[in-house]
């Protein structure tokens, strides 16, 4: 394969990798379907949702959490028989999902659909994505190009919320459903024929290497998932990235309804906007991550998303404009943002590219973990108290500790 012809069938695995991700964003567009399931459990009706207003948030949680851990799998499918195998899974999987929600409001088809099947889906069609891509380019752009796969990911709310929004209105959840699984079953099915690897002799081109990139990859040994579980590193990675997820997927959860009081039928433009930083985070922490210490961007990160936290806590209860409310959404998606560009980063210039998938996967049960717990809280403590409050008080002293165990990891690579 020429020099040229392997640049551009590296950028278009990671066009499809960024598109298939685009679709499976739809886990973030929970918090508009959410809103109309809370509508139908206040109007009551026979044909209605009745639902305990406690575990309104559990099919995103157990969606959160089945992505998570079904990625641990997946990725050491994706590592034995490819991205493109892995990602048709995924598409039959969430497509599945979907419609089988659509058929009922019960509770636990949805937890079925929505949760098991769409989040394993979701899993399995991640997992492929960035791999296929990263291997297709030397480790000078590893934040680059992950950061390019995942941005879909998270700026999918900006065409599924005002999408989810107009179709609820004008069909109902269920058909709304109905349509998003038929949709997604063909869309990511149909694009991952075209997610590949490289040759097995395929040697990316070497590009000159800043002082910081060498001093980040000079130990690059391949690490199967035994001997990664056997380093510090993993443990201050994984609760970093536990806390750092778990906050930001509580706020992007709710936010519709956070955003209702002040913007009413248009909350969904809050998810939206929200999104766009989402997607941001990802790109520029990419950029960012691979000019300095990817340690450093993620210190960086972390104390703005905690004091955007603390900010929440003062202020979400007096009623604040709809001006302050998108741009403080879209802050905290920025930074949740790019902690989903840097993990993936971190998890191949600790660990290597030969078991990425597997290693990745295991890493991001963090993320699973992370959103199930603080989104089940977040939902628990605003059926009890009527307020986001206690849920922002504890984010921003979680994400506090995490700049302690970031210092740690840079004291960890200074010794390296």
């Amino acid at each position: 394969m020429s020099l040229t012809a392997s640049k551009n069938k590296g950028w278009f695995v990671t066009t499809i990798g960024l598109l298939i991700n685009l679709a499976l964003g739809i886990l973030y567009a929970w918090s508009v379907i959410k809103e109309s399931i809370l509508q139908s459990i206040k109007s009551g009706g026979e044909s209605g949702f009745k639902w305990d207003l406690a575990t309104l948030n559990d099919p995103y949680a157990i969606c959160i959490l089945a992505f998570a851990f079904s990625m641990t799998f997946a990725g050491k499918l994706q590592d034995k028989k490819g991205p493109s195998f892995t990602a048709k899974i995924g598409g039959l999987l969430v497509g599945s999902g979907f419609i089988l929600a659509s058929l009922s409001t019960n509770y636990y088809l949805w937890i079925i659909g929505f949760g098991i099947l769409g989040g394993t889906g979701i899993g399995f069609g991640y997992s492929a994505t960035t791999p296929a891509a990263l291997k297709w380019f030397s480790s000078a752009k590893t934040g680059l190009i992950a950061g390019i796969v995942v941005s879909g990911f998270g700026l999918a709310p900006v065409f599924i919320a005002p999408t989810a929004s107009f179709l609820v209105s004008s069909f109902g959840v269920q058909a709304t459903m109905m349509i998003f699984g038929v949709a997604f079953l063909i869309f990511i099915s149909g694009l991952a024929f075209f997610l590949n690897n490289p040759p097995a002799d395929y040697v990316p081109e070497e590009n000159i290497k800043s002082s910081t990139d060498k001093i980040e990859n000079k130990n690059q040994i391949e690490y199967d998932s035994w001997a990664m579980l056997k380093t510090l590193r993993f443990y201050l990675m994984w609760i970093i990235f536990f806390i750092g997820a778990g906050a930001g997927l509580m706020v992007i959860g709710s936010i519709s309804g956070i955003a209702k009081a002040s913007m009413g039928k248009s909350a969904f433009i809050a998810v939206a906007i929200m999104a766009v930083g989402n997607a941001m985070g990802r790109v520029v922490a990419g950029i960012v991550s691979d000019k300095m210490a990817k340690s450093s961007t993620l210190f960086i990160i972390l104390i703005s998303q905690s004091s955007l936290m603390f900010l929440c806590y003062f202020i979400m209860d007096t009623n604040p404009s709809s001006t302050i409310i998108v741009l403080i959404a879209t802050l905290i998606g920025f930074n949740y943002g790019a902690n989903l560009s840097l993990f993936p980063s971190f998890t191949k210039g600790f660990w290597g590219i030969k078991n990425f998938g597997m290693n990745y996967g295991i890493l991001m049960s963090a993320w699973g973990l992370g959103g199930f717990i603080f989104s089940r809280l977040s939902q628990s403590l605003f059926a009890s108290t009527g307020s986001n409050n206690t849920s922002f008080l504890i984010a921003g002293c979680s994400l506090g500790f995490c700049l302690y165990l970031t210092v740690i990891l840079l004291e960890i690579k200074s010794m390296n």
